[in-house]
């Protein structure tokens, strides 16, 4: 068990811990960080995540397992990523419902957190609602964004001054205008709300900035919501963990897709999505043509949020077990029965622990991913349609354009775990040139598909910062997998 002053040297060496305390089951992995030929994996291990008595727990189960591999994984030094107790739960307060509320929803998306709730001074109910959004929401920290850079003060210190009127106590990131940020701070401190302040989401109408409001999510996470979980009775968790476990994983995604540097290149645009027992998660890397994203040529329409390479989606109804009753709406009309189904997803709402034992149980598990992993993938991709507007014929887009990436990877225990070929199955409706049947989804057509078996995805971005050429290699093995394949 590690202690709470086993925090990892300046730079890490020869054994090294990467765990990934999920809200279902607690992953880990051995990694030799000098191996010849570079970074690799010496053991993996999973073990129920221990929620009911302490996350150490089924942390220490997991050593126990490397240990048998290697006996120096009892003191190897530990990184840890947690999605336990819920995860991080984000409300986002905004000004304009289409500009500063939605930028902050996609940058909250891209932090690792579960948008909880959006509330918007423009909307019909505006701040009004604040109050009861927030009691509803039982969110872990605030996202207050609005205005862009010298543009209007009033509506970033208006949703200041209503979280404090609301009874907001917790943490607040402040990233909208940053002229009106001194009179916002003044207004929190006033009210005796913990904050942070980072760089305007939409500095300027059209233009997306999440890097900074990203790094100060994290911080919060890390300062204010990960030991207020009570997930662990000893400090050495809160030791252990770097991050929230979706914003770790999309760092390994980032430098999949885009690599380290010009000696070590990345896959190029890449698409994750990791099916869970409550929600199901899709990152994406995919570069913006920089001609398209704002300016509208080419019969594209616009985007006043703004852009970024970097999305990530979560479908809080799609999942293999709490939300597995939800899931099987996606699938009517469906091959699979869904009066069948619908049972099947009873019985794993009513038993999270539930696991296939029979064909017929690996059926339905295999029905219920496909649900899921198929409805997510449209939700983050979107689709494109024509209309027709004052300007002509114009083609409009939502979410995230897949179609020409050329690698998907899929997670989740549903996969790594299930029937050989399961995740070709799985994602047979999902990828490919008849993928989402014609109806304009912009689903990804010629991709390889791989499984990441034992979460090297987590793994990298736990050591992106300490360790990078030990997370390029590991990210690198994933690349090399899809290769093969």
């Amino acid at each position: 068990m590690p202690s709470a002053d086993d925090r990892p040297p300046a730079r890490l060496e020869g054994l090294v811990v990467c765990a990934d305390v999920g809200s279902t089951f607690t992953k880990a992995l051995l990694v030799d960080l000098d191996a010849p030929g570079g970074a690799t994996v010496v053991a993996s291990a999973e073990h129920r995540t221990t929620v009911s008595t302490d996350v150490l727990d089924g942390y220490a189960a997991c050593v126990a397992s490397l240990a048998e591999a290697d006996a120096r994984a009892t003191t190897a030094p530990a990184l840890a990523c947690s999605s336990a107790g819920g995860g991080l739960r984000i409300a986002v307060v905004g000004g304009e419902q289409l500009v500063t509320a939605e930028a902050g929803r996609r940058v909250a998306l891209s932090s690792g957190g579960a948008v909880v709730c959006v509330v918007a001074a423009g909307a019909p109910a505006g701040l009004a609602a604040l109050p009861a959004e927030l009691a509803a929401a039982r969110a872990d920290v605030v996202l207050l964004t609005g205005g862009t850079d010298g543009g209007n003060r009033a509506v970033l210190v208006e949703a200041a001054t209503a979280l404090v009127a609301a009874g907001w106590t917790g943490p607040v990131v402040v990233a909208g205008n940053a002229e009106a940020v001194p009179e916002v701070q003044g207004v929190l401190e006033a009210g005796g709300v913990p904050h942070v302040v980072a760089p305007n989401v939409v500095p300027r109408i059209g233009r997306l900035a999440p890097e900074g409001a990203r790094a100060a999510v994290r911080e919060v996470f890390l300062r204010h919501v990960i030991g207020g979980k009570g997930l662990s009775r000893s400090p050495a968790f809160a030791a252990m963990v770097r991050g929230a476990t979706p914003d770790l994983v999309l760092g390994g995604v980032e430098l999949l897709a885009r690599g380290a540097g010009p000696d070590r290149p990345g896959v190029g645009d890449v698409v994750v999505v990791d099916v869970g027992g409550a929600t199901t998660d899709v990152h994406s890397v995919v570069e913006p043509d920089p001609d398209t994203a704002f300016s509208g040529v080419d019969g594209l329409s616009r985007d006043v949020a703004g852009t970024t390479a970097v999305a990530r989606t979560v479908e809080g109804d799609l999942g293999m077990r709490w939300s597995a009753p939800t899931t099987v709406a996606a699938v009517a009309g469906g091959p699979h029965a869904v009066d069948r189904l619908a049972d099947a997803a009873q019985v794993r709402q009513d038993d999270p622990g539930f696991l296939p034992t029979t064909p017929a149980d690996a059926d339905d598990e295999e029905a219920l991913a496909r649900a899921a992993v198929g409805e997510a993938l449209r939700r983050h991709a979107g689709r494109a349609r024509v209309v027709v507007g004052p300007g002509g014929r114009v083609v409009e887009r939502s979410g995230t354009d897949l179609r020409e990436v050329r690698l998907v990877v899929a997670s989740g225990g549903a996969l790594r775990h299930g029937r050989p070929g399961v995740a070709g199955r799985v994602l047979a409706g999902s990828v490919g040139p008849d993928a989402g049947g014609g109806a304009g989804w912009q689903l990804p057509r010629e991709a390889r598909v791989v499984v990441d078996e034992v979460s090297l995805l987590a793994a990298a971005g736990l050591l992106r910062d300490l360790r990078p050429d030990a997370a390029y290699a590991l990210v690198s093995r994933l690349a090399a997998v899809a290769v093969a394949s």
